[in-house]
Formats: C-alpha cells, structure tokens, sequence
C-alpha cells in the first residue's frame, strides 16, 4: 500500500511539473495603460497617449496618480480641439496636457477627501486639490469615480479635461 501511495505521489507531482511547464505565464496585474485601454470611456484619452509617446512611461513601475478625463470630456472641448492636438506636429502641447493629469505617487481617494492641497505634476505645474466639499475638485474638474486600482498606481475619473496655465 506505500508503494502505490509512492507512485500515486510521485505520478501526480510529474503530472503538476508537465503541466505548469505547458501553462504559459500569467500576465501580471494590468496596469494603468492597460485598465484605461480596457474601459471605452477612455478611448479618446488612451489614443492621445499613445499619439504623445507616453504608454511606455505610464506602463513603467510608476506609482503614478492619473486624473483620467472621460470621452465625454474631451467632447466638451472646442469642437476640433483634439484633433488638431493628435496631429504629430502638435505633439509637444499633447504631451504638456497629458503629463498634466499625472501625478508622481500613489494618491488614493484617502489622501484627498476632507482636505485641500496641492499636487506636483508630471508637467512640473501645481494641481490644486479640493476634498472638503460633496465631491473632490481638482483644478475645476470633479472626480467621478475614485481609486480605480493599476499595478502601477491608481486612476481618478474627472468630468474635465485640464489644461495647464
């Protein structure tokens, strides 16, 4: 009876190796790119990154705080707006923009509600941050949905496209 426990142990352990050797790997937890390119709301943002260079930077270790305007965001900007910013020759003021809604740092929900403050961008400008109201502001866009998790930082759904001064 030990010998069949033997071989019954031994044949299941080969089987589990010929199997995990077979499996291909599991992608890691989807990052940022990768949750914003997953929602059709974001459509619009995620081929603006990708017309400013930027996937691989948001796709890096990060932690990164994205203040992610929807579709409808940018349909609220002046009719043409972003079509002129995809072209390559605007590529430049894209990335100025974009980098503009990008935070260094992990900053979720937690840290903005009930308070008022600033944050440093990617772009090098200063994002005021307003939590003490019904809802969190940023600049004059409203946070819509928060702490949208990435492996490589957090996302926040803003109602506003912002533009830097």
């Amino acid at each position: 009876m030990n010998r069949r426990f033997a071989f019954k142990s031994v044949a299941a352990a080969a089987a589990l190796a010929i199997t995990a050797a077979c499996t291909p790997m599991m992608k890691s937890d989807p990052d940022i790119v990768d949750v914003a390119s997953s929602n059709a709301d974001f459509s619009t943002l995620v081929a603006a990154v990708s017309a400013a260079g930027l996937v691989d930077t948001l796709k890096s270790e990060g932690p990164f705080t994205v203040f992610a305007p929807t579709n409808a965001a940018f349909e609220a900007l002046p009719a043409g707006t972003v079509e002129t910013l995809l072209k390559p020759e605007n590529k430049d003021q894209l990335v100025k923009i974009l980098t503009y809604h990008v935070v260094p740092g992990n900053y979720p929900a937690s840290t903005l509600v009930g308070k008022r403050g600033t944050l440093t961008t990617a772009e090098g400008s200063t994002l005021h941050t307003n939590g003490r109201g019904a809802s969190v502001k940023v600049e004059n866009a409203t946070v819509t949905a928060a702490d949208i998790m990435a492996s490589n930082g957090v996302i926040h759904v803003i109602d506003t496209v912002l533009l830097p001064k």
